[in-house]
């Protein structure tokens, strides 16, 4: 009878688990998934003219902790603004990013307090683990598709705007 006991409340306790692994919090398609983040048009004043992107906003540490992991389809126009950036506040600070877990190559656009362009990391490589950094103190960050920012002539300098910060 004890045994039976032990025996049912093991299967029990394995339940649980497996229950609690297979609710969906975990695993790749579960983190791009977890929340839709808000969209916005973020422009690039660049000297070949305005270039128009629109993207998600990573405004809550968890977003910007997440940031594109696990993508492989960002629209042509698309990528994220982490904004404020970093998200807890206490102003701008050096940023840096990996790419751990983020199948597709991006450009990675560090913003100044300004609005302009301190540093753009260009075609970083999916799945690194090697820091790409701002090399000053920023309050932003746009990524969009790799090679992007060379091929509309996005360059350090120029300005960025969106809804809530003016050219």
């Amino acid at each position: 009878m004890i045994f039976r006991r032990e025996v049912r409340a093991a299967f029990a306790a394995a339940a649980l688990l497996v229950s609690g692994a297979c609710n969906g919090d975990i695993g790749p398609s579960a983190l791009a998934e977890q929340s839709v983040p808000a969209k916005m048009v973020v422009t690039v004043h660049a000297k070949s003219g305005p270039r128009q992107f629109n993207v998600e906003v990573a405004r809550t540490t968890a977003e910007q902790e997440r940031g594109l992991m696990f993508r492989t389809n960002i629209p042509a126009d698309g990528g994220m603004i982490f904004t404020p950036y970093p998200a807890a506040g206490g102003g701008p600070r050096e940023a840096s990013f990996w790419m751990k877990n983020t199948p597709t190559t991006l450009d990675i656009i560090f913003i100044r307090p300004d609005g302009t362009i301190a540093a753009i990391a260009e075609n970083t490589s999916p799945y690194s683990e090697e820091s790409s950094k701002s090399g000053e103190p920023v309050n932003a960050v746009l990524e969009i598709n790799g090679g992007k920012a060379r091929e509309l002539g996005i360059a350090a300098g120029d300005k960025v705007s969106w809804a809530g910060r003016g050219r």
